[in-house]
C-alpha cells in the first residue's frame, strides 16, 4: 500500500548576492513583535495579531501594491484559488502554492524567487483527499539551525533546510516522514491509500511537530469504517514518532465508555484545523472533529469522546491533561474549525478559547481546563430518523453571547415586503424548521411528508477555519461569520456501506435566487473578552447587486447586507483589515480597515482579485507590508503586497 516517492528540491539561488548567511536569518527572532510574521496565525498563540504600527489610521488609505507574484507555472496546471498565508521571517516569505503544494521562498522586498520545492508522489497523490496548495507551512528556529515544515497533499511531513529548501538529511528518511504508517483503519483493502491528509499546517512548538489529520468530506463517507484521524508528535530534529493521542479512544482508554457502539469501525474525529499551544505550560491545544459520518450517527451510538471539542495535551508526551466536548454526538458536522485561542486578557486571566461553527466562543482556563462563564446542559430535542442515538443535552455557554443566527423559524425569514415574505413562506413547505439549534436532521422522504431540516447556521458556519483575530493588548476578540441557511436531509447512497448519507436533490429554498434568512449575511463582530460583552459588530461587505438590483425590491431602503463568505481578518496594533473572501455569492475584491474601537470603516483598498488567503503583515528593511493570496478570477493565484508610497 505504500509506496516509495520521489521528491524533487529545485534551487533557484545561484548569484553570491542572493544568498543569505545564517545570522541575517535569525537576526531578528522569528516574533511578530520583531517584525515576522512566523506561523500560520502569527504565533503559537493563534492570535492573527501583529505590533506593527507604521501604517496606521492616518495613512492607511495611501496603501499602494508594492509588488505583485504569480503562481503561473508553479504547479502542474493553474492554481486559481490559493487559500495559504504564507509566513514572513527576516525578510524571507515561505509559501505553499500549486495543486500539489509547492513550497517556495521568495524575497519579501519584491517577490523574487529564492528556492523552490516540489513533491512527485504520482498515484500517492491521485488518491489523496486533501489536494491544492494547503493554508501554509510551518516554521522552525533554535538560533542554530531554521526548518521549513509542511505535510505534503500525499501526507507525508517533510523538513527543509530554511536557506537552501534542500530536505534535511537528518530528519526521517531524506527528509520526509510517511505519515501513512500506523495510522488506524488504514488498511481497506477496497482503496490503494488510507482516506487521511491535512491542508492546514504543522504545528511545531519545544521541539516537537504535532501533525492533524483530515479526510474526505463526510456528509456521503464512502465507508462507515473510515480512518481514524489521531495526533502524532514527531521529534523536529530526527523526524521520530514521539507520541500518538487518540482521538477515538481504544479498549482501556479514557473516554471509551462514551462509545456505545462503533469505537472499533468508526473513523474521523481528526484536527483538520489549525492548531496552537503555550510553550510555557507545554501545552497543545486540539480542535477536534466530528466522527464519521457526518449527518448520521447510528453506528456510533453514544457521546462519542473525543469528537467536535477541545482537547488538551502533553506537547513531549501527548497525554491529556484535560478536554471539554462542545456536542455530544454531533449530527450536524459542527465540528471545531480553527484553532483555539490562547491570551493573557487584561483582567489577569489565562484563557484559551474555541470560536465555532455553531457561533459561540468556548472560553476556559488555559491550566485547568475549567469554564470562565458557566456552560450549561440543556435539553435538546430528539429525532425520528431509523437507528439513530441522540443525547439528552448538550452545553449551552452562557458568555458570551452567539456571535450569529443561530435556528430557523418563521420569524427568520425576509420580509422586505409583503409579496417577498409571502413567497419565502411558501417556498419553505416541506421542510421542517429550527426552533432549537440542535433540531436534528431528518429524512428526505420523512413519515410526516416532509424532505428535510432547515437549519442555521450551515455546516460552514458561523465561524469556520478563517478563525478570528485576539488583541492581546485590549482582549477583544475580532471574529468573521457567515449566515447561510442549509437543509440536512438524510438518504441513502447506494455506493457505500453506511446505513444514511447527505441526501442530494434538496436544497435550501430561495425566492427567486434571493436567500429567504434574513440579513446580514455575512459579518464581523467585536466581543470584549475580559466582560463577555459584544462591543459592535458590521457587515463583511456591502450590498451585493444581485440583492440591491434585483426586481422585486425595486423602490426598496435596504440595509448593508453583507454576503456569505468566508472573510479574512488581519489584526495590527492600530486597527483590524477585513478582506470579503471569494465564491459566488457576490464577494468584490475590496480589503477594507477598520477602526478596532467602534466598527467604522477607515480605508478601502482595491484588489487585483478577490482575497482567496488570509492576509498577515511583516516588516522588512523599515517598511511594512500587508499582503495576501487573491485568485478565482480566471488568473493564476497571485501574491499581493501593500505597502505605503515612498
Amino acid at each position: 500500500m505504500i509506496t516509495t516517492t520521489r521528491v524533487i528540491s529545485i534551487l533557484m539561488v545561484c548569484a553570491a548576492a542572493l544568498t543569505i548567511s545564517a545570522t541575517a536569518w535569525s537576526q531578528q527572532g522569528t516574533s511578530v513583535y520583531e517584525g515576522n510574521w512566523p506561523s500560520w496565525a502569527a504565533d503559537a498563540a493563534a492570535n492573527r495579531y501583529s505590533p506593527l504600527d507604521q501604517i496606521n489610521a492616518d495613512n492607511v488609505g495611501g496603501l499602494e501594491i508594492a509588488w505583485q507574484w504569480s503562481s503561473q507555472g508553479f504547479g502542474p496546471g493553474t492554481d486559481f484559488v490559493n487559500p495559504s498565508t504564507p509566513l514572513a521571517i527576516d525578510g524571507v516569505l515561505y509559501v505553499n502554492v500549486g495543486t500539489t503544494r509547492n513550497i517556495v521562498a521568495l524575497d519579501a522586498a519584491g517577490g523574487q524567487v529564492l528556492w523552490m520545492f516540489r513533491y512527485d508522489e504520482g498515484a500517492r497523490f491521485d488518491e489523496a483527499p486533501r489536494k491544492g496548495a494547503g493554508r501554509g507551512v510551518a516554521f522552525y528556529d533554535n538560533g542554530e539551525k531554521q526548518r521549513v515544515l509542511d505535510v505534503s497533499p500525499g501526507y507525508q511531513l517533510v523538513s527543509l533546510d530554511a536557506e537552501t529548501g534542500i530536505p534535511d538529511p537528518n530528519f526521517g528518511e531524506n527528509g520526509l516522514v510517511d505519515l501513512y504508517v500506523g495510522v488506524r483503519n488504514g488498511d481497506d483493502p477496497r482503496y490503494p491509500f488510507p482516506d487521511i491528509g491535512i491542508s492546514a499546517p504543522p504545528f511545531v512548538m519545544n521541539d516537537v511537530i504535532v501533525v492533524g489529520a483530515a479526510h474526505r468530506t463526510g456528509g456521503r463517507p464512502r465507508s462507515k469504517f473510515n480512518t481514524k484521524g489521531d495526533i502524532r508528535g514527531f521529534d523536529v530534529h530526527t523526524g521520530e514518532l514521539l507520541w500518538t493521542f487518540h482521538t477515538i479512544p481504544a479498549l482501556g482508554e479514557y473516554g471509551y465508555e462514551s462509545w456505545i457502539s462503533g469505537n472499533d469501525i468508526t473513523g474521523n474525529s481528526g484536527v483538520w484545523a489549525a492548531i496552537s499551544g503555550d510553550p510555557e505550560l507545554g501545552h497543545v491545544y486540539l480542535p477536534i472533529e466530528d466522527p464519521t459520518g457526518d449527518y448520521y450517527g447510528g453506528d456510533r451510538h453514544g457521546d462519542n469522546l473525543f469528537s467536535s471539542g477541545i482537547v488538551t495535551v502533553d506537547v513531549k508526551t501527548g497525554e491529556r491533561i484535560w478536554h471539554y466536548q462542545f456536542i455530544h454526538h454531533d449530527i450536524w458536522d459542527w465540528d471545531v474549525p480553527s484553532p483555539p485561542i490562547v491570551a493573557d486578557l487584561p483582567n489577569g486571566r489565562k484563557i484559551v478559547m474555541s470560536v465555532t461553527k455553531q457561533g459561540w466562543v468556548y472560553t476556559f482556563d488555559r491550566e485547568t481546563g475549567e469554564p470562565i462563564w458557566p456552560i450549561v446542559e440543556q435539553e435538546v430535542p430528539s429525532g425520528d430518523v431509523p437507528n439513530e442515538w441522540y443525547a439528552a443535552t448538550q452545553p449551552f455557554p452562557t458568555r458570551p453571547a452567539a456571535f450569529d443566527r443561530q435556528g430557523f423559524t418563521e420569524a427568520d425569514i425576509i420580509d422586505w415586503t409583503p409579496e417577498i415574505r409571502a413567497l419565502a413562506l411558501e417556498s419553505i413547505e416541506g421542510f421542517r424548521l429550527s426552533p432549537s439549534i440542535y433540531e436534528p436532521p431528518s429524512l428526505t422522504d420523512a413519515t410526516d411528508g416532509t424532505r428535510g431540516l432547515l437549519s442555521l447556521p450551515s455546516s460552514t458556519g458561523g465561524a469556520n477555519w478563517e478563525s478570528s483575530a485576539l488583541d492581546p493588548e485590549t482582549g477583544i476578540l475580532y471574529v468573521p461569520s457567515r449566515t447561510q441557511l442549509q437543509v440536512l436531509s438524510l438518504a441513502k447512497n447506494p455506493e457505500s456501506d453506511i446505513d444514511l448519507s447527505q441526501g442530494f436533490g434538496v436544497r435550501a429554498p430561495r425566492v427567486q435566487g434571493l436567500e429567504i434568512v434574513k440579513p446580514p449575511y455575512g459579518r464581523v463582530t467585536a466581543i470584549d473578552m475580559n466582560s463577555g460583552d459584544h462591543l459592535w459588530w458590521i457587515a463583511n461587505a456591502d450590498t451585493p447587486d444581485r440583492i440591491k438590483n434585483h426586481p422585486l425590491l425595486e423602490g426598496v431602503d435596504l440595509p448593508r447586507t453583507g454576503i456569505p463568505t468566508r472573510a479574512g481578518v488581519l489584526l495590527t496594533k492600530t486597527m483590524l483589515f477585513v478582506a470579503e473572501g471569494t465564491g459566488g455569492a457576490g464577494a468584490s475584491p475590496i480589503f477594507r480597515a477598520v477602526d478596532k474601537t467602534t466598527g467604522d470603516i477607515i480605508a478601502e483598498l482595491d484588489l487585483p482579485q478577490n482575497q482567496t488567503g488570509h492576509p498577515f503583515t511583516y516588516e522588512y528593511d523599515g517598511v511594512q507590508y500587508v499582503a495576501l493570496f487573491v485568485g478565482g478570477g480566471g488568473a493564476a493565484a497571485e501574491l499581493v503586497a501593500f505597502a505605503l508610497p515612498e
